[in-house]
Parts: C-alpha cells; sequence; structure tokens
C-alpha cells in the first residue's frame, strides 16, 4: 500500500446537493413533543426552523470552497485513507502541532482558530507562538476513509496519528485535542508516541476513586454531579453507538432530518449557550459540521468508533508534559487531583470562564491564548 501524501481536492456533485434538498421536502414529521422544553429532545418548532434553513438559505459551496482553498490531503494507513489539512506557517521554527476533534463535531471545530496558531504576529501573538497545524478527520469521520475491520479503537489511532506525523517529516511536535481527540491524544500520551514532546487536552478524563467518592471537594461534587447527569439524562445516544452503530447508522446515513436532530441536540445540550445553540455556534457553522457527516455518510462508521472504544479513557499514565484548559460547560469536567495522579508533569492548567464542550469553536480567541501559553512551556 503508498505511503504516498497526495492531494485531496474535494467537490460534491450537484445531484447529491439536489439528493439532500429532495430528502429534506420529503420529511415525515412526528407530531410535537409533550413538555415547553428541550427533555424530551429537540423540541419540534426548533429543529423544523433549523432544518428549513438548511434547505432554502445554506450554501454548502462555500464550505467546499474554503476546504478546497487551504488544501486537503490524503494518505493511507494500515489500509484507511486518512484526510487532513495541513496547513505550514511561515515561519521556519514553528512547531507541528496535531489537533484532533471527536463527535459530532469534525475538522471544522478548529477553523476560527488556524489562522492565529500559523500567523500569530498578525493575531495578538509573537513569531515564537507560530505552530505547523495537521488537523485530521478520525477515521470513519468526515471525509476519511471508513474502516471495513474493527480494531480502529484509539489506540490505534493514536499510533496512526505518530505514522502521520512521520510521513509529514515532523520527528518533534505537539498533540491537542477535546472529546474523542483528548481520548485519542491522552492515548499519545500513554503510548508515549515517537516524535510527540507534549499534550493539550480541552476534556481531560479521570475516573474517581472510592475516597473521592466518600468526602469529595467542591470540585469532585461537580464532577460527580455531571457524570450523574449524564448517565441518567444525557447519555442515550452513546449507549446506542456504543452498541448498535450498525441500528442507529441506518437511519443517520438515510434521513437528513434524523441527522440533524440526532447532532443538533448535542449542539443545544454541549455548548456554553443562553438557551439555543445558536447563541453559541452559527448556523452556517453547525450546518457545515453536519454535512461532513451527511456527504460521506459517515453517520453509522463515525457511531462504531463508540463500539471500539467507549469507555477507554484514562486507565494508564502519562510521563510527557500535559496541559489543560478546563472550560466551564464541559459535559463531564474532571478536578485536577484525578488527573495529577496519572500525569507526572502537568505544566499548565488553565480554568476558563467561558465556553463548552467544544473548545475551539465556541471560544476560539480563549483557545488560541491556551495553547500559546501551554505550548510554550514545552518548546
Amino acid at each position: 500500500m503508498s505511503e504516498a501524501v497526495e492531494p485531496f481536492p474535494y467537490h460534491v456533485p450537484q445531484a447529491v446537493l439536489d439528493d439532500l434538498h429532495a430528502r429534506i421536502d420529503m420529511v415525515r414529521w412526528p407530531e410535537k413533543e409533550a413538555v415547553d422544553d428541550w427533555t424530551q429532545g429537540v423540541p419540534l418548532a426548533a429543529l423544523q426552523d433549523f432544518v428549513a434553513y438548511w434547505r432554502h438559505d445554506y450554501d454548502w459551496r462555500r464550505c467546499e470552497d474554503w476546504l478546497n482553498g487551504l488544501g486537503l490531503w490524503t494518505t493511507t494507513i494500515d489500509g484507511v485513507a486518512i484526510r487532513f489539512l495541513h496547513l505550514k506557517s511561515k515561519h521556519a521554527h514553528a512547531v507541528p502541532l496535531i489537533m484532533t476533534h471527536g463527535w459530532p463535531g469534525s475538522i471544522l471545530e478548529f477553523r476560527g482558530v488556524i489562522d492565529a496558531l500559523t500567523d500569530p504576529e498578525a493575531h495578538g501573538g509573537s513569531a515564537a507562538d507560530a505552530f505547523h497545524l495537521v488537523i485530521p478527520c478520525l477515521p470513519g469521520f468526515g471525509l476519511s476513509g471508513k474502516p471495513d475491520k474493527h480494531g480502529w479503537g484509539v489506540e490505534k489511532i493514536a499510533r496512526s496519528w505518530g505514522v502521520l506525523m512521520a510521513r509529514l517529516g515532523y520527528d518533534r511536535w505537539f498533540a491537542q485535542g477535546g472529546d474523542w481527540g483528548s481520548i485519542v491524544t491522552t492515548q499519545i500520551g500513554i503510548q508515549a508516541i515517537a516524535g510527540c514532546a507534549g499534550i493539550h487536552l480541552n476534556m481531560p478524563i479521570a475516573r474517581p476513586l472510592p475516597e473521592d467518592m466518600a468526602n469529595p471537594s467542591s470540585a469532585e461534587l461537580k464532577a460527580l454531579g455531571a457524570l450523574k447527569y449524564y448517565q441518567d439524562w444525557d447519555s442515550g445516544y452513546s449507549k446506542e453507538q456504543s452498541t448498535r452503530p450498525q441500528t442507529i447508522g441506518y437511519s443517520l446515513v438515510d434521513s437528513p432530518v434524523g441527522l440533524a436532530g440526532w447532532i443538533y441536540e448535542k449542539m443545544w445540550a454541549w455548548t456554553d449557550n443562553e438557551g439555543m445553540p445558536e447563541s453559541a455556534l452559527s448556523r452556517d457553522a453547525m450546518l457545515d459540521n453536519i454535512m461532513l457527516y451527511w456527504l460521506p455518510a459517515a453517520g453509522a462508521s463515525s457511531a462504531r468508533l463508540y463500539w471500539e472504544s467507549f469507555g477507554s479513557a484514562g486507565g494508564g499514565d502519562i510521563a510527557m508534559p500535559v496541559a489543560v484548559s478546563a472550560f466551564p460547560k464541559e459535559v463531564l469536567p474532571t478536578p485536577r487531583k484525578w488527573m495529577e495522579r496519572h500525569c507526572a508533569q502537568i505544566v499548565h492548567w488553565g480554568e476558563m470562564a467561558k465556553g463548552g464542550h467544544f473548545a475551539a469553536w465556541e471560544q476560539p480567541e480563549a483557545f488560541v491564548g491556551e495553547l500559546r501559553t501551554a505550548f510554550a512551556l514545552m518548546r
């Protein structure tokens, strides 16, 4: 199998977009929910309004042009095509950084931080803050290929990112991630993947010990309360995707409205918003992201990562430098105390004033500031 790294222009045929519109036009809506809030899921009126915008006002070509303008690349690792953005800074001493998204996100989560990270002097920083960025689509997500054999869990993805960085000629680099990207990045640290000199997480994960449960601090009470809420009210999607990804995949691949509801609800639940996701993320941005699930029919293949790896977070020690940015509306906050048991060198821990699960997407300026601070301690 070739190890070549090649350009990957991406152009969606108009017939595919016409098919999307036809499917939306044929939607069969359920009745209105029996409550006046989001406790039963996305309210009918909210999703109808969101989908109407998708059908009549949204323009995919803007996102497509942006992706092709930056330049997508492809390489094959262990039989799976990995598609990624590779953005080199003009600064010769820029440090390579691989950034990994999660579910239901995509490489588009990082759209608002690319310029500031690659060209810091034009965005309030100095040349010493510059990064070369590598932003891959997870296997089975977005534009990457879909594994046809099981085994592509977070441990394997972490090793594959090491292969990718080596193919790009980087022998010393950093890694960053949130959601599944955080778990992959944590695995890079646990496995001490060759070349990685440090990691940054915006969703640190560590499990409590019995003594934490017996006499919790205020930070631990918050974390334990969030965990209980997640298990009771917010984890239905993960239970389905971690046990029967193929079953839910039929709906996610066949129905654009079903896919939109599945993802839009998490944009509401997991962002630091004022009651509606649109107060945290623009509709166009959310729909661009949803299109990277719809166009490549990635509803089932992305869900399989839950089957492969849900519950694999944590469970190992990290010797390399670790930095953390804790955003207040994170789904599952983790106290520093729990992380310190597994990390020999926590060089930075930022407690942020605003923001939720999609850190780079929701709070790009704060995110950039955190990365500059964190990796300056590791350069």
